[in-house]
């Protein structure tokens, strides 16, 4: 068995990668991005270690990772998703993309064995059956966002930013800046199509881009671009209802802005949030208290680049990674467990750098 299954892991071009050894950065590829970024990791240190690219997919601004198999969305319009082989070197495409049905997908992520995109241009969701082999399939429902906001020329209608499932997988939310809400679904289990069960508003003109869970999974953090603040929310998994608690700004009372934070990442003790907040380029630490219920602002460091659009945590958790859009690299810090605050460790050449993702 193990001749075996060596010889099967020759065939692919080695062994495929181990939990967190491995990183996979998109890119704006319009923007003289490299598309899909492989890289190694060291697990001690944090460094990353370019090993190769694909460009086959048009702007890949956002990842994500199925064992062997890494999603991007294709952020154009008309929109698409695409899916990569990264048991070598360089992600492999595996076919060509898969047309959405929408315009500007920005993110995506995996629920009941479908993909989702959250399409911004549309103010949609978009749900695609996944073929035996892990390629996306045909379209199998979209969810329409309606509404607006108040901030002219940001919220003249919906924009959905983010698609998630909850932590127990029942649930799917979809983060929408437009209208200032999150939307909560489900997902047929026969068809996929997605169901829509209730959405909750939060104050308008915050306009809501990313939200992360607790890992208790018992709240939910809503990051706003908008206005650089966080809000709170208690998570009602089996109800399916998000009730928000308070909100906390991300910036010192005295910033000046404008700032447009963009990614937030909960530690896995729970114990601490980081924000990436674009304009101060900043990393925010907040501590969060009383069970969660509470988010407080400890410090703003400085993201090591300019624009940071994604934020990620490694597995380990002993590692923060930023991807600075604008001065074109990934610079990665190492986090103090005891206070939550980052030190910048090193950094890579990544030109239009929009998410890092890890596997």
């Amino acid at each position: 068995m193990r001749a075996e299954r060596d010889r099967t892991e020759q065939e692919r071009g080695g062994p495929g990668p181990k939990t967190g050894t491995r990183a996979f950065i998109g890119s704006f590829t319009s923007a003289g991005g490299p598309g899909v970024l492989a890289a190694a990791v060291a697990p001690d240190s944090g460094a990353l270690t370019p090993t190769g690219a694909s460009d086959a997919v048009a702007d890949p601004s956002y990842l994500a990772l199925d064992g062997d198999v890494l999603y991007a969305v294709s952020e154009t319009a008309p929109g698409a998703v695409a899916a990569f082989d990264v048991t070598g070197p360089a992600p492999r495409p595996l076919g060509a993309p898969v047309p959405v049905d929408a315009a500007g997908p920005t993110h995506l992520a995996l629920a009941a064995g479908h993909l989702l995109t959250a399409n911004y241009t549309s103010g949609s969701v978009t749900v695609l059956a996944r073929t035996a082999d892990g390629r996306p399939g045909p379209v199998t429902g979209q969810a329409r966002h309606h509404g607006s906001g108040p901030v002219a020329g940001r919220q003249d209608g919906p924009h959905a930013h983010q698609v998630l499932p909850d932590p127990t997988g029942r649930w799917v939310l979809a983060v929408d800046l437009g209208t200032d809400s999150v939307t909560i679904g489900v997902l047929d289990p026969a068809t996929g199509a997605p169901r829509p069960h209730g959405t909750t508003a939060l104050r308008p003109g915050t306009g809501p881009r990313h939200l992360a869970f607790h890992p208790a999974g018992t709240h939910a953090y809503v990051l706003n671009e908008l206005e650089p603040t966080l809000t709170v929310c208690r998570w009602d998994a089996g109800a399916g209802v998000l009730t928000p608690l308070g909100e906390t700004r991300v910036v010192p009372e005295d910033a000046t802005g404008p700032d447009y934070p963009s990614e937030i990442v909960v530690a896995p003790d729970g114990r601490h949030l980081w924000a990436a907040v674009r304009g101060a380029d900043t990393l925010a630490v907040l501590a969060l208290e009383d069970g969660g219920d509470t988010a407080r602002l400890v410090s703003s460091v400085p993201c090591g680049g300019h624009w940071p659009r994604d934020l990620a945590l490694a597995p380990s958790g002993r590692h923060l990674y930023v991807a600075n859009e604008r001065s074109g690299d990934v610079t990665w810090f190492t986090v103090d467990s005891d206070t939550g605050l980052p030190a910048r460790a090193g950094a890579i050449p990544a030109p239009a750098a929009s998410c890092v993702v890890f596997g």
